[in-house]
């Protein structure tokens, strides 16, 4: 078990709550709490024990003063089957901060240093409770904002994705494994491993990794959210849109164009996607200078986004301004077309956009009557699991780093394939197959650098 110094944080978010508490972890946890902490029976009386794993009522009480600092509950927990597996200690307090502050410095006095950001996890993963996939998962299931994203989050925290790469290593080394032996015993009576053998092997792991890579995009958007802005020219309804998603008046709404005039931004579940959603100012050439910055900034808004909602009015023909927009748009991978105001008299159809965008990115919709929200949720899910994948999925990559290191390890064994194929010496096959090897092991920790490790640790709230 990995031994360092005692440590001790508020582990519960900060502010007034029912309850805090303060965590201890290291040798001398025990020690800490029987120190501060004097338990009490039914009648109020002092007993010695503290019971291993079962909260014991008493009082903190700094010893040098006498004075009693909170009536709590606490728990001692020895390693290594504890969060760090080490020795862990935990007061219960009234969710106070004072309370919660003055247990936690009389915690230091008695030999305890404060964590730092995440150190309670790092050293749950540097003691071998979790690999690091598994560390990063656990801020990903604090900061889950659906119930898809901490779906997503509890599957890596489980072990699912470290499952699948360690499976992949170990195909990986099997290929080493069998080129070491043709390399260092070349004259002896072993299976001869041919160019055709290590071709196949090669393949099958490169189709594992493709697979695993093109999660990637939906595991993004699950962990971060679809970054989403409405756009079109003013008075089509993209803040009566804005307010429809939100179920609330957020944006203002008036038949008064160029209402908006800066960029509006929320956060809703839709369908158990997040959407990071901004309402535009309407684009279109103005001369008032307060406007003018607003359509600057929908502009830069636009060109940033992961998915643009453009809105055009089905009761008036498409203008110089629309198909300015639409210009703007040509270059993007992820637009859905509204074509709004559809309880009304219509003058343009789909067939009108038809030539600038695909039919099942233009829907209908009316902000008065809802039609066409549920096509739109159906049509961002499918964007989003891009028919490959879906919140069911048992393994999906959500953490940027892992998908570059799955990405440079795919490079590097299509690199080897690449060199099998042209039946190059087996020593450049092996060189890139055990990058291949090395990058995968950096997922979970199994081969990575100290500086790696500090940095995933300190995006670790205090106390975790």
């Amino acid at each position: 078990m990995h031994r360092e110094e005692t440590i001790a944080a508020i582990a519960t978010a900060p502010g007034e709550g029912g309850i805090g508490i303060v965590r201890i972890s290291g040798e001398l946890a025990e020690t800490i709490l029987r120190s501060l902490f004097i338990p009490a029976n039914k009648s109020g009386k002092s007993k010695n024990e503290i019971e291993y794993r079962k909260l014991s009522y008493g009082h903190i009480v700094d010893l040098a003063t006498g004075e009693i600092i909170d009536e709590v509950l606490a728990v001692m927990m020895k390693g290594p089957y504890t969060y760090t597996a080490e020795d862990v200690a935990e007061i219960n307090c009234h969710g106070s901060m004072v309370s919660l502050t003055k247990t936690l410095d009389l915690v230091l006095k008695n030999g305890a240093r404060i964590a730092e950001p995440g150190e309670f996890t790092k050293r749950a993963f540097l003691n071998g409770r979790i690999d690091l996939s598994q560390a990063e998962a656990v801020i990903d299931v604090i900061r889950a904002k659906t119930d898809v994203s901490y779906k997503a989050a509890m599957g890596q925290l489980s072990g699912r994705l470290s499952d699948k790469i360690n499976d992949i290593r170990g195909r990986l080394v099997d290929v080493l494994v069998n080129l070491a032996v043709n390399i260092d015993y070349p004259d002896e009576d072993i299976e001869i491993m041919t160019y055709e053998k290590i071709k196949n092997q090669l393949e099958d792991i490169e189709s594992a990794l493709k697979e695993l890579s093109e999660t990637g995009y939906t595991g993004r958007i699950l962990r971060e959210g679809l970054n989403t802005v409405i756009v079109g020219k003013p008075n089509v309804g993209k803040s009566s849109l804005m307010n429809v998603l939100l179920k609330e008046k957020r944006s203002i709404v008036t038949e008064i164009p160029g209402t908006t005039r800066d960029t509006i931004e929320e956060q809703l579940n839709m369908g158990g996607i997040l959407l990071n959603i901004t309402d535009t100012a309407g684009i279109r050439e103005t001369d008032d200078t307060v406007e003018k910055i607003g359509v600057e900034r929908s502009l830069e808004r636009l060109r940033r986004a992961d998915l643009v909602l453009f809105i055009a009015d089905i009761s008036r023909p498409l203008d110089s301004e629309d198909l300015e927009i639409i210009k703007e748009l040509q270059n993007k991978e992820e637009v859905i077309v509204l074509l709004n105001k559809a309880d009304k008299n219509r003058v343009i159809d789909k067939s009108d956009l038809a030539g600038y965008f695909a039919e099942p990115d233009i829907i209908e919709t009316s902000m008065e009557d809802g039609r066409g929200i549920r096509e739109l949720e159906d049509r961002i899910k499918s964007m989003v699991y891009k028919g490959r994948v879906s919140a069911s999925e048992n393994v999906l990559i959500t953490n940027v780093r892992h998908l570059n290191l799955v990405n440079k390890a795919l490079i590097s064994l299509q690199e080897a394939l690449i060199s099998a194929k042209d039946k190059q010496p087996f020593e450049l096959i092996e060189i890139d197959v055990n990058e291949a090897w090395t990058c995968l092991g950096e997922i979970t920790g199994e081969a990575v650098r100290e500086d790696i490790i500090s940095e995933v640790f300190s995006r670790f709230c205090l106390g975790k």
